[in-house]
C-alpha cells in the first residue's frame, strides 16, 4: 500500500502563509491553508467597503503559492494576476487578482465558488480556507483602556506605546468547517509566519479554530517572527511572541518553536531602524513554552527587505514532520 502524503495545515495569512506554501508546494505533502478574513487595508479594504465582500488579498496569496508553477500558461496568469495598478490611478492600487476573485465571487454569489474556480485554473496543489465567511472587524484594547476598531489601524498604527493588552472580534462569526476538518485531520499544525496580532491571531478569535488547535494530536509549530513591527509588537522578545500565541490557541505549550539565528547586515537593520522595527531577540523563557526550541539560519534577502527563506523553512518543517512521526510510532 502506498504511504499517505502528510498532511500540513498553515495557519496565518498574507505574505507569511505565501512564504512558506512556495515551499511547501514543492513537497510531497498535502497543504491547506486556513487563511484570516478580517484585513481592511489596502486593495481588500477597499473592495470590502465598496461591495460588502469579504477580504480577498490573503486568500489571492495563498493560492498563487499554491499554484502549479511548472505550467507555463499557469505562469502566465500568476503574472498577470500578481500585477497591482498604481494607487493613484482611476483603480486605486488594486490587484488583478483581487478583482478577478472580486468579480468570481460578484459573478457566483459565493467566494467558496470563487476560490474552487480560480483554484482549478491555477492548478492549486492543495487547498485555501477562509477561517469563515462571515464579515467581523478585528478590535485591540490597549493597556489604557484605548479601543483600536479595524485590522488596518492596528496595522498601521504609528506608535506600539501604549502597548495591545488584547485583541478580539467585534462581532461573533461561524466557522468555516473545512477549516476545523483540515486541523483535525492534520499531521502538523504550523502557525506563521506572519503579522502577530494581524495574521496569526485573528484565526484563534473564531473559538471552533482556537479548539481544534489546543486539542489536536498533530505536531503544532510556531515559526517565530524575524523581526518586531511598529504599533504591534516593539520591543517583544521571542518568547513574548510565543506566549501570545500560547494565550490565544489555548496551548500550555507547542510541540515545536522555530527561530532565526541569522545575524543581519547592518543595512538592513539600519533600514528597520528607520520603520522602528528590529531583530527579534531570542531569551531563555522561550522554553517554557515549547516542547522543542529549533534555532537556525531562516533568512532570505530581498534588498534590505528579510523574509523567511521557503526552502529552508520547509526543511526544518519536513523534518519536524519526520520526527513527530517517529514519536508517534514509538
Amino acid at each position: 500500500m502506498e504511504k499517505k502524503s502528510p498532511r500540513i495545515v498553515v495557519v496565518g495569512g498574507g505574505s507569511g502563509s505565501s512564504v512558506v506554501l512556495n515551499g511547501l508546494v514543492n513537497c510531497r505533502v498535502s497543504v491547506s491553508a486556513i487563511v484570516t478574513m478580517f484585513d481592511s487595508g489596502g486593495s481588500s479594504g477597499l473592495l470590502r467597503k465598496e461591495f460588502g465582500l469579504l477580504p480577498l488579498g490573503d486568500i489571492r496569496q495563498c493560492l498563487l503559492a499554491l499554484s502549479s508553477k511548472e505550467d507555463a500558461s499557469v505562469r502566465g496568469m500568476i503574472n498577470v494576476l500578481n500585477y497591482r495598478f498604481e494607487s493613484e490611478s482611476s483603480l486605486m492600487g488594486h490587484s488583478v487578482g483581487n478583482l478577478v476573485l472580486a468579480a468570481l465571487t460578484s459573478i457566483h454569489k459565493d467566494l467558496k465558488k470563487a476560490i474552487e474556480e480560480l483554484s482549478a485554473l491555477l492548478r492549486v496543489k492543495g487547498h485555501v480556507l477562509p477561517v469563515t465567511y462571515d464579515q467581523a472587524n478585528l478590535c485591540a484594547r490597549l493597556e489604557n483602556g484605548d479601543i483600536i476598531y479595524t485590522e488596518s489601524d492596528i496595522d498601521l498604527r504609528s506608535d506600539s506605546i501604549p502597548p495591545i493588552e488584547t485583541v478580539y472580534l467585534d462581532h461573533v462569526v461561524k466557522v468555516n468547517q473545512e477549516a476545523v476538518d483540515a486541523i483535525n485531520d492534520a499531521d502538523l499544525v504550523l502557525l506563521g509566519p506572519g503579522d502577530l496580532y494581524t495574521s496569526i491571531i485573528p484565526n484563534f478569535l473564531v473559538p471552533e479554530i482556537k479548539n481544534a488547535i489546543s486539542s489536536t494530536r498533530a505536531c503544532v509549530v510556531y515559526a517565530g517572527n524575524l523581526m518586531t513591527k511598529r504599533g504591534e509588537t516593539s520591543g517583544y522578545k521571542a518568547s513574548k511572541f510565543v506566549s501570545e500565541v500560547c494565550r490565544y490557541s489555548g496551548r500550555e505549550k507547542l510541540d515545536y518553536l522555530i527561530l532565526n539565528s541569522a545575524t543581519l547586515p547592518d543595512e538592513v537593520k539600519f533600514a528597520y531602524k528607520k520603520e522602528k522595527a528590529e531583530p527579534v531577540i531570542i531569551d531563555e523563557e522561550v522554553n517554557n513554552y515549547a516542547n522543542n526550541v529549533v534555532i537556525k539560519d531562516l533568512v532570505k534577502f530581498e534588498g534590505t527587505t528579510v523574509r523567511h527563506d521557503p526552502k529552508l523553512l520547509t526543511d526544518e518543517i519536513m523534518a519536524f514532520i519526520e520526527l513527530c512521526s517517529n514519536t508517534i510510532n514509538e
